[in-house]
């Protein structure tokens, strides 16, 4: 299914990830960012869930609550696609972050991509009280119910972790099938359990060292476990998150837990460059991690859109 809206000429669409931990934004700033994204032409507008993280020398630090964020993004935007980046399904029961999804998809009009992944940082899980054991089995539980939901479907399903009963989504989805569902993920055994369902695959950039020609064996990978379920993997939307430096002398610190990797950079025809690469193997949709996330950054980054869309 088509997810996104084409814009004119590009060879791929771009996002911008809204600021995480990089630095504490307050929402009036958040507000003018989302503004000034959707003005600038980008195609959409993500934000991290993440509640806490806490690793020297930086120490805790936390961004806002990814749902209420997208909420109050839809209420002030009208064109860009939005959704999570992704989603961690350990932070809520799954019906209710299928009811938390159904929400901001109608406060959006029906624009909201549902990313999904099992979450990775121990620190979040352990400091809100939520299990971390088990994780990858208790999100494919989740995932199972989430998507269920999400398609308009009374769902019934009692598992090791989650159970509903006669559950459904009320006021129903404006949109037949409900919104489109995102992985995030290059693990095999989620790859396994999802890939049969989704519509979109999501890499962060630190799993192909922000570099195009990374993504080859991401893809492989992909393929595989489409063909194992005897899914086409062209029906599969392929979208990666990449670290990019618009001003020029990243300082980004990379998160905490993953290996570090350049950021893009350089003129704007340059990193149109690599973009138009990235497009080349496969990827349909970037979303933008600005270093720095500021208003500044976003409007250099803009004058890459130009150059894509000659």
């Amino acid at each position: 299914m088509l997810v996104y809206r084409a814009v004119m000429n590009r060879p791929l669409r771009v996002g911008v990830q809204l600021p995480e931990v990089e630095r504490e934004v307050r929402w009036p700033e958040l507000a003018a960012m989302a503004g000034l994204i959707e003005a600038a032409g980008f195609d959409s507008l993500w934000v991290g869930d993440h509640l806490l993280y806490d690793r020297p020398p930086l120490g805790p630090r936390g961004p806002w609550e990814a749902w209420t964020q997208l909420a109050a993004v839809a209420a002030v935007t009208e064109r860009v696609t939005i959704g999570p980046l992704v989603a961690c399904a350990g932070f809520h029961d799954p019906a209710m972050l299928a009811k938390l999804a159904a929400t901001v998809d109608e406060v959006s009009g029906g624009r909201l991509v549902v990313g999904l992944g099992a979450g990775w940082n121990r620190t979040e899980f352990d400091a809100f009280g939520f299990p971390f054991d088990r994780r990858v089995e208790r999100f494919e539980e989740a995932f199972t119910i989430i998507r269920g939901l999400l398609a308009g479907e009374r769902v019934t399903f009692t598992g090791q972790h989650h159970r509903v009963e006669g559950a459904v989504l009320l006021p129903a989805s404006a949109r037949a099938g409900g919104p489109p569902l995102m992985i995030g993920s290059t693990g095999p055994r989620v790859l396994a359990s999802t890939i049969a369902h989704v519509d979109v695959w999501n890499a962060w950039w630190t799993d192909f060292a922000n570099d195009p020609a990374g993504i080859a064996a991401l893809r492989d990978r992909v393929d595989a476990a489409c063909e194992r379920v005897g899914r086409d993997p062209s029906t599969v939307e392929r979208t990666v998150a990449v670290l990019v430096a618009p001003l020029g002398d990243a300082a980004r610190v990379a998160t905490p837990g993953r290996r570090a990797a350049p950021a893009l950079t350089g003129s704007p025809a340059a990193i149109a460059t690599t973009l138009a690469a990235f497009a080349a193997e496969g990827i349909a949709h970037v979303q933008f991690v600005l270093d720095p996330i500021t208003l500044p950054a976003i409007e250099a980054a803009a004058a890459v859109l130009a150059r894509l869309d000659t």
